[in-house]
This record gives C-alpha cells, sequence and structure tokens, in this order.
C-alpha cells in the first residue's frame, strides 16, 4: 500500500492533543477515534497495486502502398503464431488496418478499401492510445516498413502517460535497385531580382549516376545527371527571379532500373517578394492603363500571355486587372484562385470594357462573375438580334470514358450533354438551336427549333446522347450544321464544334464549306478534348481560324460545360455598345477619394450591364439605360470594381484624351488594394511530410489588446476542382505566438490567409507531401525506432514474445471504500449520541466459597394473630411504603439525570 498524501496523518496526533484539552469532545471514544483514522487515511489518497493477469495486444497492419502486398503475405502466419503464444483466455488480439486512416481489421471487407497514399502511423498510435481499455494492459505491435509519412512525437507522448510499450516488425528490407529524390532544397522567400542557391537530394541503393530533369513550371530548365556515392548525391544549381509572385520548381529522375516509381519526382514552391504588386493582364502591348501605373511607388506586372497565369502569380500581389481579355484565354485555376485571393486575402480586382470583355468576353457565370460588382444578365427586351445556334457534338467510341465530376462517376459523353443543355439554358426565348450527334455520319438529336417556352424539353433531349463508337467525321458534322442554320433567318448565326483533339477524322473539303459560311454571315468555334499537342489539334485550331471563332482545349473533361457556357454567352449575350455615349457623375465616387474628380463627359463605347444591389456605382451613362460605367464593391476583405468603358486599344480615343486618365487609374487602384498591414506582425510556416504548421508572431505591446478582442482567424483553400475554404482553429502557444497544425492530402498544393480584423497576411502556394509515400526518408526510421526505445517497446523478431506484459503495475485506489466507512462511523456516532446507547460492558464473575451450613435459630412464639374486623367496618387508610426503591427504578432516574447534565 502506499500513500500519495501521507503528511495528512500529522493529523492525528494534533486531534488527540485537541481531545486532551477539550473532553467534552470525546475524541477518544473508540467511534471518535477510529473516524479520525479514516478521515486521515482518506486525505492521505491511498493505494494499493494491482498486477493485471491479462493484456490487450493491439497489431497495427501497415496497409499503405509502400508496403505493397507484404502484409498480406505474412498475415496468416504472424496470425498463427501469435495466437500460439497467447498466455490464457484472458489474453485480446486486437487487429488494426491503417494507412491514410485506420480501422478495424476485416471491418470494410476482406481488403483494406482506404485510401493507401500516406502511411499515418502516428494517427494510428493515437488511436490506441485513445481507445485502450483503462483497467487492462495494453501494448501495440506494429508490422510496417518503418516509413512513416507524419511525426510521432505526440502519439509517443500519449502512449508514455498511458504506460502502454509499442514494438515493431519490420516487414521490407531495402531494395537493391531503387532510387528516389529525397528532397528539393530551396528557400521560401527571396526578394526580386536576389540570386539564390537551390540543390535536389538524391538517394539510392547503389552508385551511379542517374539522370535528372529539372523543371520551373513549365518550362525545362536543364538535363543533368547527379553522381550517387555511398548511396547520397547532390546537384546544385543557382536561378534568380525579376517577376515577383510563386514559382514552382520540379525534379524528375529516370534511372535505367528502378524498384519504385512513385519517389522519381519532387516538388517545391519559391515565393518572389517586392513591394506593392499590380498584375495586369492584357492583349495591348503598349497598354496605357501599365504606363499610368508605372508612375506610381509600386511594381506594375504585365502579363501578354494570359494562357500562362497560374495561381502562384497571386502571391504577393495586392491587386488584379483584367483588361479586354476574353474568358476562354484566362487558365480555369487562375479565374477560380481570384475568389479566394479577393474575398479571403484581401486582394483587389478590376475589371475593364471592351469587346472581349464581361459578358462579350464569356465571364457570364464564370467562376468571377459573383466578384464584379455589376452583373452581366442581360433583359431580353434589350437583345438587338436573335441567335442562331447549332451544337454539334462528338459522340466517338472516345466519349465513353468515365471521369469524376463533382463525386460522381460520368462519362465524358454526359459532360458534353450537360455542356450543350448548359447552352440551351443561356439562349433567349427567341432565339433557335439545333443539336446533332455525329460519329461515321451525322444525327439530328434536335431540329433547328425556335426555344419560346421549350426550353426544359430541349435540355432533356439534349442529355440524352450516347456514346456509339468509332470515330468522328469533322466535315458531315459541319455540312449539317450549316443545312440546318442557313435555313433559319437569323441576325447571329453560330457553330460550336466539340470534338476529341486525338481523334478528329475525315475533314473532307471543310475549307470551301467554311468560306461559304463565312460569306453568309455564320462563324464557328471548336472545343477540342485535349491539348494542342494531340494529333488533330491542328485541324481544329485551322476550322475555329477559318470560322473566324475561338478555340478551347481542355484536357480536363470536367470542364466541359463551363466552356460551352463561356462560349454561348460569348455569343448570345454579347452586348457592347460601340456607338459614343455621354457620362454623368453620381457622386458616390468619394467613398474611393475625397479628391474631386473631373469626369470625362463622353466614352467611345461600353460593356452595357447593371449594379448589383451592394455595390456603389459613381458614374453611369445618360442613355436610356443608364448602366454603370464605374462601380465599385466590398467582397469579404477585399475589394472590387468595374470601369465598364475601354482603357486602350479600339473605342478608348476619347479616354484616353481625358486629361483625368492618370489620376482616375491610380486612385482607382490605391483603393483596391486596400490598407497596409500594421507593423509588428508576421507568418512562418513549415511541411513535415504531409503535416502543416503555422505560426503567427506578433508583439505583444502592440497586438494582445487586438486579439483579446478579436483574436486572429486563419483560412485555407487546397486548389482543386471543387475545392471549399474553410477555418483552422489556432492554438496560443505563448504571448507573441499562435501556432496550428494540419494534416493535409499528399501531393495537394495549399493556399491561405491569416486575418487579423479588416487586415489579411495571405501564403502560399505550397505544395504539400510531395511523393511522401515513397520518400523512404531514413530518419522516419530512426524515430520509429527512437519511439519505440522512448516506450519501452522493442524491435521483435519473435513473435512469441510479444506477450510480455508491461513492466509497470496499476495502481488501485482504496478511497472510495474509505468514503464507505468513514459515512458508516459518522452515522454511527450520530445514533449513539442521539439516543444515549452505549456499548454493553463485560465484567467476569467470581467463583464463591461454599457456605457452611449453620443450625436454625429457635423460632419465637408466634403471636396471636388480631381477630379479623367486622365486613361493614371501614379500613383505615395505609400508610406510604417506606420500601427500597428498585434497581430498574434506580437506573431510569440515573439515565434521566445523565441526559439532563447533558444539557
Amino acid at each position: 500500500m502506499s500513500f500519495d498524501a501521507p503528511e495528512w496523518f500529522l493529523l492525528l496526533p494534533a486531534a488527540l492533543l485537541i481531545g486532551a484539552v477539550w473532553r467534552g469532545l470525546h475524541l477518544f471514544r473508540p467511534l471518535r477515534l477510529a473516524l479520525l483514522i479514516f478521515v486521515a487515511c482518506l486525505l492521505a489518497e491511498p493505494s494499493w497495486v494491482r498486477r493485471d493477469d491479462s493484456i490487450d495486444l493491439w497489431v497495427l497492419l501497415d496497409r499503405s502502398d509502400s508496403t505493397e502486398d507484404l502484409v498480406d503475405q505474412g498475415l496468416p502466419e504472424w496470425q498463427r503464431l501469435l495466437e500460439k503464444a497467447k498466455p490464457s483466455r484472458k489474453d485480446r488480439i486486437l487487429y488494426q488496418d491503417y494507412a491514410a486512416e485506420m480501422v478495424e481489421h476485416g471491418a470494410d471487407g476482406a481488403m483494406f478499401t482506404g485510401s493507401r497514399k500516406l502511411t499515418r502511423t502516428g494517427l494510428a498510435l493515437s488511436h490506441v492510445a485513445a481507445l485502450a481499455d483503462e483497467d487492462r494492459s495494453s501494448r501495440v505491435l506494429v508490422f510496417t516498413d518503418g516509413y512513416a509519412t507524419e511525426p510521432l512525437d505526440e502519439a509517443v507522448s500519449q502512449l508514455q502517460k498511458r504506460g502502454i510499450p509499442v514494438d515493431f516488425r519490420l516487414i521490407r528490407d531495402a531494395a537493391l535497385d531503387d532510387f528516389r529524390i529525397a528532397r528539393i532544397e530551396l528557400p521560401d522567400r527571396i526578394q526580386a531580382g536576389e540570386p539564390f542557391l537551390f540543390s535536389v537530394l538524391v538517394r539510392g541503393s547503389i552508385d551511379g549516376k542517374v539522370p535528372l530533369t529539372l523543371f520551373r513550371g513549365n518550362q525545362r530548365l536543364l538535363e543533368t545527371e547527379v553522381d550517387l556515392v555511398n548511396g547520397v548525391g547532390r546537384a546544385e544549381f543557382t536561378d534568380r527571379l525579376t517577376s515577383t509572385g510563386s514559382f514552382e520548381y520540379r525534379a524528375i529522375i529516370s534511372p535505367e532500373h528502378d524498384a519504385h516509381l512513385g519517389n522519381n519526382r519532387a516538388a517545391r514552391w519559391i515565393e518572389v517578394t517586392g513591394g506593392p504588386r499590380v498584375l495586369i493582364v492584357t492583349n495591348y502591348v503598349d497598354d496605357p492603363l501599365a504606363k499610368a501605373l508605372a508612375a506610381l511607388d509600386f511594381t506594375v506586372d504585365v502579363e501578354l500571355q494570359s494562357e500562362n497565369l497560374q495561381p502562384g502569380r497571386l502571391s504577393g500581389c495586392r491587386a488584379v486587372i483584367f483588361n479586354n481579355v476574353p474568358a476562354h484565354e484566362v487558365p480555369g485555376p487562375f479565374l477560380t484562385a481570384l475568389d479566394f485571393f479577393v474575398r479571403e486575402q484581401a486582394g483587389g480586382f478590376l475589371m475593364v470594357g471592351g469587346k472581349h470583355s464581361f459578358g462579350s468576353g464569356g465571364y457570364f457565370q464564370s467562376s468571377i462573375d459573383p466578384l464584379l460588382p455589376v452583373s452581366m444578365e442581360l433583359k431580353n427586351e434589350h437583345r438587338k438580334l436573335a441567335v442562331a445556334l447549332a451544337i454539334v457534338l462528338d459522340r466517338s467510341g472516345s466519349m465513353s470514358v468515365s471521369v469524376n465530376f463533382a463525386g460522381k462517376n460520368v462519362t465524358k459523353m454526359d459532360l458534353a450533354n450537360n455542356g450543350a443543355a448548359e447552352a440551351i439554358g443561356l439562349l433567349g426565348a427567341q432565339d433557335h438551336v439545333s443539336i446533332i450527334a455525329v460519329d461515321s455520319a451525322p444525327y439530328e438529336i434536335v431540329p433547328m427549333t425556335l426555344i419560346g417556352n421549350h426550353r426544359a424539353q430541349l435540355q432533356a433531349q439534349a442529355r440524352k446522347v450516347k456514346s456509339m463508337g468509332g470515330g468522328i467525321f469533322v466535315y458531315e458534322g459541319l455540312k449539317a450544321a450549316w443545312e440546318q442554320l442557313k435555313k433559319t433567318p437569323v441576325g447571329t448565326r453560330h457553330v460550336i464544334l466539340f470534338s476529341d483533339a486525338a481523334d478528329s477524322e475525315e475533314p473532307g473539303d471543310y475549307q470551301r464549306l467554311l468560306e461559304e459560311m463565312k460569306e453568309e454571315g455564320a462563324t464557328v468555334s471548336v472545343i477540342g478534348l485535349g491539348t494542342r499537342r494531340d494529333s488533330d489539334a491542328a485541324l481544329l485550331e485551322d476550322i475555329a481560324k477559318r470560322g473566324e471563332g475561338r478555340i478551347f482545349f481542355s484536357e480536363r473533361a470536367v470542364d466541359i460545360p463551363k466552356i460551352f457556357a463561356q462560349e454561348t454567352v460569348t455569343i448570345a449575350r454579347s452586348a457592347f455598345i460601340d456607338s459614343p455615349v455621354g457620362a454623368q457623375a453620381t457622386g458616390r465616387w468619394s467613398e474611393v477619394s475625397p479628391k474631386l474628380l473631373d469626369w470625362l463627359p463622353q466614352v467611345d463605347g461600353y460593356n452595357l450591364s447593371y449594379a448589383r444591389s451592394d455595390a456603389s456605382v459613381s458614374l453611369v451613362t445618360t442613355d436610356e439605360y443608364v448602366a454603370p460605367l464605374v462601380a465599385q464593391a466590398r467582397r469579404g476583405l477585399g475589394r472590387t470594381a468595374a470601369v465598364s468603358f475601354p482603357l486602350g486599344g479600339e473605342y478608348s480615343q476619347l479616354t484616353r484624351a481625358w486629361p483625368g486618365y492618370s489620376d482616375f487609374v491610380q486612385t482607382l487602384t490605391r483603393w483596391l488594394m486596400g490598407l497596409d498591414l500594421p507593423a509588428g506582425i508576421g507568418l512562418r510556416h513549415r511541411v513535415d511530410g504531409t503535416r502543416l504548421t503555422i505560426d503567427l508572431l506578433y508583439d505583444t505591446e502592440s497586438w494582445s489588446e487586438r486579439f483579446a478582442t478579436q483574436p486572429p482567424k486563419v483560412r485555407l483553400l487546397e486548389d482543386g476542382d471543387f475545392a471549399q475554404s474553410w477555418d483552422v482553429p489556432w492554438r496560443r502557444m505563448e504571448p507573441g505566438r499562435f501556432s496550428l497544425t494540419r494534416d493535409l492530402s499528399e501531393g495537394s498544393v495549399i493556399r491561405g490567409a491569416a486575418q487579423v480584423g479588416s487586415h489579411a497576411i495571405p501564403f502560399g502556394p505550397i505544395s504539400i507531401g510531395s511523393s511522401a509515400e515513397w520518400a523512404f526518408d531514413p530518419t522516419r526510421l530512426t524515430e520509429l525506432r527512437q519511439a519505440s526505445v522512448q516506450t519501452g517497446g522493442r524491435e521483435l523478431v519473435d513473435l512469441s514474445e510479444a506477450w510480455v506484459r508491461p513492466p509497470s503495475q496499476r495502481p488501485v485506489s482504496l478511497r472510495p471504500w474509505l468514503v464507505v466507512g468513514t459515512l458508516l462511523l459518522v452515522l454511527a456516532d450520530a445514533l449513539i449520541t442521539r439516543t444515549g446507547w452505549q456499548l454493553p460492558s463485560w465484567k467476569p464473575q467470581l467463583r464463591r466459597a461454599p457456605k457452611v451450613a449453620r443450625a436454625p435459630k429457635p423460632t419465637p412464639a408466634a403471636a396471636t394473630p388480631p381477630a379479623p374486623a367486622p365486613a361493614d367496618r371501614p379500613r383505615p387508610s395505609e400508610p406510604p411504603s417506606t420500601a427500597a426503591p428498585t434497581p430498574a427504578s434506580s437506573e431510569r432516574r440515573s439515565r434521566y439525570q445523565r441526559a439532563k447534565d447533558r444539557r
């Protein structure tokens, strides 16, 4: 028996001393003395050590990709040996499968169905610490290759507190012909123009030269060889980046023989910082907008090749301007990234008018449509001309391939059908539409039909096209579409051809056909499923060029409906007013700048739109539409603006001659860039495998009071087709530092922002765990061995030793029993005190000597009895009795007297 607080036993002599001084407390009575002893023991927290006679053995089976089928091969033998060595029936074996998640062995069937992309040994050990029965001894046995993809320190701490040892059995020998990229070493952040050194570390099982190719983004930088000595080789490079933003470096090795190809590539991002930066996306080589902004004290980054835009270009950027750039030329991931950039990272966005902007540029219902302060939805009464649209759909065999769309498996044909249905939904009631499916011959699905009130039926028919096999005869499809269009007397006639860029056959005499269509005012746009490098991509590009339409390429089938919508809007919802119109100020410019602006009286043309309810309009037209020419709004932490008239190129002569041109552009851009972040706060991040750690460092004097009323937040976004941003809670680690740790998907790219009131500190993109499962980092194996030693485990070769009970014994507290005993003693003492009952005393009985017989005394003569009184004579009253009181009555008086004295 042991006592956690033995100092409470000093209470006994103190209580006895008090009882000796104040005898009225009667502390020396047996019950009260026992009560004092029980209370002292209770406060001293006694316990006795109980040795368990049973054990739970948790067997963790590594099911990740890197262990391949080794677990399935060895499991039957391991189970037989462990069952044979089990000491008793009280002992239990608990099998658990784990990789990226953990499940009970057999719970998901004969095979492990979870994600195998990671080896989350730390997660599995933490689950055991949480699930293990506290009343039984436990031990862990891990069958693994030893290469976890996350740190084990947290799990080891939890197991140490529970007293659970970790044994392990390695199930993979080092491959003799495996080569891998261990890591890319480069700084996280540099200044623009600053040269930097980076290196690629390559490991292998044997020495020799390994080919290495290095990329920056999609640009191939160089090809070289890495010389491995003692299994390690390093290639070092220098680079200099003059443009700000984030850039991705990728390294790929291609050894002649390699056991595992999954670890032959790696990627890292580097952020290039500078002063405040504005990104202008434009098609004007000498953009006057860029010239006006260049006079300010921030960097102006002009991008003429909009197809090269990637989300990394938003790093370090304060505002983005689209100057008359059509939506189909901007990569979808960049458009999607703009929403998070504005709302969560406090960026600014401006769209400038022109014939390739707003609705005319295909931005209606795009991912940035909700950001704009104006709506591109056009009312039917404002449509100048009706549209006849012929949609030609490739239904060849390649369209039957399944793809994942919004978590569901659908075919490419289904996505093309949805695109056609979306196009019908964007047309007006006065428009016409026809749908033609083509493989080796054209098939009329929907004849040229006035939409009217038949929209739903037409969309249902569009969704019924099935892939029938074979190739696609392009000429036959275009010819059938023209036959439908030339019989329709409407103002705008257009064809959308959807075709596989690697399977477009039999072009026929398409040049002559397109020339005829062009003379009749019909146009053709092409949506190519694939890339410009595919075998038939050149044919599709030539068709779009001769048809005076647009060409779209996408190797992502999930983008097809979106492209259909963009192209339909460009044709049917184009609303660029190409005649001069007067301009009138509304007085709302004061929300942007307190300085008054002498507005231009007239513009050469503008994009017709309507202000949203939460927008502020500073300038409107004087025509019948009273449409917004300059509008601004707030979106989340960021700001957006729309200038509906051109600021460069065609239809901008009056605007460029305006004396207030530069002042207007500079003031609006400064407003878009938002407020500067106050001093005394910063952010840093690091990636360990698939675990992201972010630290927010701040000056306590400047920021503690603010954080007390409004704590900082952090919001993350994982780039993807249907990604949603989410909040991650901070932990205050110490004064001046918040921190968070998050396990993320292997291979994902993360962007985020730490939000502090109305300010934001953006970060990213960050690559998470590039090929982490196949890294085979030897430090992970060392970490597993250390974790086993720290918890009292060992590397297990003989499975019969798996059942060794942990040396620690389980203490059992005696306090519950002492509490019950104390309560019983208190009740007994109260009962005795109330009733006066005493414990019966015991007196020994002494043996008496036998009495000696004596002679009887002579009996005196009996006196003559008095004569009885007559019956009718009254009897005199008897005198009071003088007999001695009985023992019972004496005892009652004594008890009464004692009770009275106590009162």
